[in-house]
């Protein structure tokens, strides 16, 4: 019998569990030798660039807009998601399971529910920005001002820090007293309350106004905006000027899907572990890689402001860094204002 083994045992004599082995990724140990590496790179790659989001986006002042406040926004949520999974998972990775305090478990769990609650409040507000920008793109400047988006952010941080810290308190006064193995590489709620000898009921009831708020409401205004946005390119009379608009929205619709496609799916595939393992580590791993090379590759203005940072980081340490001359300085290119062309 394996250590983990031995420690489960101990755990199911005592009367209540205080700590969590998790199993991890027993379905692929033949892969484990490659699943070490490759985690290292994406989640350096994930720190890097959404470090690199919010570092352009706070030097360049022509990228000082609400769109790309909330983009950095976003990429702050998935830094505290990638910490808050990722670090974990090279032990159990490397180690083959996991034991983790149940205390430290919860804390894991209180971190993970609110970046990704976080996530989907955020996904909301960008795109009812798109909505205001696209439908409404003359009054979009006394709308969504600087004030607007600094009480729509501290209220989603505000709000879903709250609430799940109410799932937290419920969720640690429920008894757990054996078993204590997780099937999983981090603390979900689901494993937890199956582990529990409590009455679950009054938890899967907060669950379950939780996931309305977090969950459908927020999937109801974006499906909303997109079909008020959506029908107001159609009328737009030139194709270029549909590509153009449609092209300001692209990033974040493509987020959107990959974001709560990953979650839905998640439901289709309820009682297949392997299944649900995979999904898990799409929209916790990479979910927060791929959105940055979203938004930075689809985006001229982004890529313009990192070339001319690139330009100056390399002149101050005397570097000959030629980028051509889109990276000159974006108010030297002349280009027209956002969503000129939409009448």
């Amino acid at each position: 019998m394996n250590s983990f083994g031995n420690m489960n045992l101990q755990h199911q004599n005592s009367s209540k569990v205080t700590e969590i082995l998790l199993l991890g990724f027993q379905h692929l140990k033949s892969f484990h030798i490659y699943l070490f590496p490759l985690l290292f790179i994406i989640f350096c790659v994930t720190i890097c660039g959404n470090l690199l989001i919010i570092v352009v986006v706070s030097y360049s002042q022509s990228l000082h807009s609400p769109m790309y406040f909330f983009l950095t926004q976003l990429s702050l949520t998935d830094l505290l998601l990638t910490t808050t999974i990722v670090p974990n998972m090279f032990h159990i990775v490397l180690n083959e399971g996991s034991a983790v305090s149940f205390i430290g478990c919860l804390t894991q769990f209180y971190f993970f529910s609110a970046s990704e609650a976080l996530e989907c409040l955020l996904l909301t507000v960008m795109s009812y920005d798109r909505y205001q920008a696209i439908c409404n793109p003359l009054h979009y400047s006394s709308l969504i001002d600087l004030s607007f988006c600094i009480r729509a952010i501290l209220l989603c941080w505000l709000v879903i820090f709250g609430i799940v810290f109410m799932i937290y308190l419920t969720l640690s006064r429920l008894d757990f007293c054996g078993p204590n193995i997780i099937d999983h590489f981090f603390c979900d709620l689901e494993p937890l309350l199956e582990l529990s000898c409590s009455d679950t009921f009054t938890m899967k009831l907060e669950t379950m106004f939780l996931a309305i708020f977090l969950a459908i409401f927020p999937v109801t205004v974006i499906i909303v905006s997109y079909a008020y946005i959506i029908f107001t390119i159609l009328k737009i009379p030139s194709v270029t000027g549909r590509l153009k608009t449609f092209t300001t929205c692209s990033a974040h619709l493509t987020v959107v899907t990959l974001f709560y496609g990953s979650l839905i799916t998640m439901y289709v595939f309820p009682h297949q572990q392997n299944a649900k393992t995979l999904l898990s580590l799409f929209y916790t791993v990479v979910t927060p890689l791929v959105n940055p090379m979203i938004y930075s590759l689809s985006n001229t203005d982004i890529k313009l402001a990192l070339k001319k940072l690139l330009n100056n980081v390399c002149s101050v340490f005397n570097v000959n860094w030629i980028l051509g001359p889109s990276a000159l300085p974006l108010k030297e290119k002349h280009r027209p204002p956002p969503y000129s062309f939409i009448r």
